[in-house]
């Protein structure tokens, strides 16, 4: 390009990157080149003297199951890349087993300096990604329910006083036997909506059985036909997500029982899936588009210097629909 504008390297340079020292006409004169050999920057290149622009993101496939599986995850990542691509922002996604294969990336990737910030979801109630991206010094944003980490940038969303609302809800509708068939355990989110329900049933002299499964639909519906044909059955369960939710329609209607005549079944969030289910699923609303935009945003003021952001969401009120009714046995 120097050679076919008559110029010097450094005056390439110069001008492809805006820098003064340049007249008007020798910048537009290697511009015109450029544009001529279909030149573009090199990101690698530009990367070993700017640093990486991309955000990191890591899911774990084992403990990521009700995330994974659930059809909201594409509305979290969707909305998430949208906030970073004001800024230019590449999210770079990859999937692992376990929280140790988790740890070993974030070394990796940090010692190469491929990500600027990595967000955290499904965050267990000890995690050992988080202690290693503190021992890192790397920038972070966790996404969880329950209380936020004091020294990390994070967001939050109040899944307790949901699922407190999810239980009064069906004490309301007579049902005194509940399940909570959920994720895994190890998850703060599924600590979370335990405790928010088992406080609101004790309360009430009520009883709940926790199920607690690798969050795929599958495991949901060998859960629910455990539940149904094991004894006393529940007469309401509630169940993480919208797959989950679905697939226990079917177990109901195997096992003989009609929803919502025999059982009321509600999910912990909804979608097309809820909507369109015969009958209909009482269902919590999604956040996983407003969680990516927040986290989104955290990701830009802790880019911005704010390395303790906080973001704190609440979900909407609950959508009642034909899947839930008064207690009948």
């Amino acid at each position: 390009m120097a050679r076919a504008a008559g110029v010097s390297i450094a005056v390439v340079s110069y001008a492809l990157n805006g820098r003064p020292g340049v007249s008007a006409a020798t910048r537009e004169r290697v511009l015109r080149v450029a544009d001529e050999f279909g030149w573009r920057p090199s990101a690698a290149a530009r990367s070993m003297r700017t640093g990486p622009r991309a955000i990191g993101l890591v899911f774990d496939r084992g403990a990521a199951g009700p995330v994974a599986q659930a059809t909201g995850v594409l509305e979290f990542v969707i909305s998430l890349q949208e906030v970073l691509a004001t800024r230019n922002l590449a999210l770079v996604l990859q999937l692992v087993d376990g929280p140790e294969a988790a740890v070993t990336l974030y070394g990796e990737w940090w010692a190469e300096r491929r990500f600027d910030v990595m967000v955290v979801t499904d965050v267990l109630a000890e995690d050992p990604r988080i202690d290693a991206l503190r021992r890192l010094r790397a920038p972070a944003v966790i996404v969880s329910a329950g209380q936020s980490d004091v020294d990390l940038a994070s967001v939050t969303i109040d899944d307790a006083e949901a699922f407190v609302r999810v239980g009064r809800y069906l004490l309301e509708l007579g049902h005194r036997h509940v399940a909570l068939v959920s994720g895994p355990k190890e998850l703060v989110r599924t600590r979370e909506r335990l405790a928010a329900l088992s406080g609101v049933l004790d309360a009430a002299s009520g009883v709940l059985v926790h199920e607690a499964t690798g969050g795929t639909a599958e495991e949901a519906a060998v859960a629910t036909r455990r539940l149904l044909t094991g004894g006393r059955a529940p007469t309401a369960i509630v169940y993480d997500s919208d797959q989950m939710a679905v697939a226990a329609l079917d177990v109901a209607r195997r096992t003989g029982l009609a929803v919502p005549w025999d059982l009321s079944v509600v999910a912990g969030s909804d979608s097309a899936l809820c909507r369109l289910a015969t009958p209909s699923i009482t269902t919590l609303p999604s956040a996983q588009r407003d969680l990516g935009t927040a986290t989104g945003e955290a990701v830009l003021a802790v880019l911005d210097g704010d390395v303790r952001a906080r973001r704190e969401l609440q979900i909407g009120g609950l959508a009642v629909r034909g899947s839930t009714g008064p207690r009948s046995r």
